[in-house]
């Protein structure tokens, strides 16, 4: 029975990390470019555009304030259209990346308005056009938080991911659910607790250890 309990729990995990890690890259890579633009399309950004702004910034707010449970329905038919099928771990990915790159634009656009405008001033005053700006000033000036933010993007995509995994993603959430809660299953129950809390303080304790190591302030 212990063997058994191993084995659906490491399924269960695995799956778990398939789903989320997947989803994770994919919002980073588009949630970055998301919080540069809105950055840089400010009033007092680099290449301000109102329309650009406002567009990307409503685009954004309206994705963010729809729970991820309704959101996850009503993306059913782009799912199954995108992976051919809306239940498993990959018909996951699409909500979980629709949900997490809005939340992981706004922390990074955060990072990147706090760094200092006399470094951009300074950096446009020797030369540097914008791309260089964006690249050697903004980038690098704002990745402790950026990485901070991403952490915080992972924690809340594990906890959605449960959420998933109880109607048809798979994963903990799933194995929580069948076995735990409709089996009336505490053991089974707890142990996926575990190692949920287990998994979101390793990847919190990385992420704050890499943002500290990148944080030039603290050198």
């Amino acid at each position: 029975m212990q063997n058994q309990l191993i084995d659906l729990l490491v399924t269960g995990l695995i799956d778990t990390l398939l789903m989320v890690g997947s989803s994770a890259i994919l919002a980073f890579l588009i949630g970055l470019p998301l919080a540069i633009l809105l950055v840089i399309s400010s009033e007092h950004g680099i290449y301000p555009s109102k329309g650009i702004n406002q567009s990307l910034g409503w685009i954004v707010n309206v994705t963010r304030s729809v729970p991820f449970l309704i959101l996850m329905v009503a993306l059913i038919p782009l799912t199954r259209w995108i992976v051919g099928t809306s239940y498993g771990v990959w018909a996951a990915v699409v909500p979980l990346t629709l949900a997490a790159t809005p939340f992981f634009a706004r922390i990074a656009e955060v990072s990147l308005r706090e760094v200092d405008h006399g470094l951009i001033e300074a950096a446009q005053a020797i030369g540097c056009n914008r791309k260089q700006i964006i690249w050697h000033v903004l980038l690098p000036e704002a990745l402790p938080g950026i990485v901070a933010g991403f952490t915080v993007t992972l924690v809340t995509m594990i906890n959605s991911s449960a959420i998933a995994g109880a109607i048809g993603a798979g994963g903990l959430g799933d194995i929580a659910y069948r076995y735990g809660y409709q089996r009336f299953d505490m053991h089974i129950m707890l142990a996926v607790i575990v190692v949920l809390v287990i998994l979101v303080m390793l990847v919190q304790a990385a992420g704050d250890t890499i943002s500290a190591q990148l944080d030039k302030r603290k050198i």
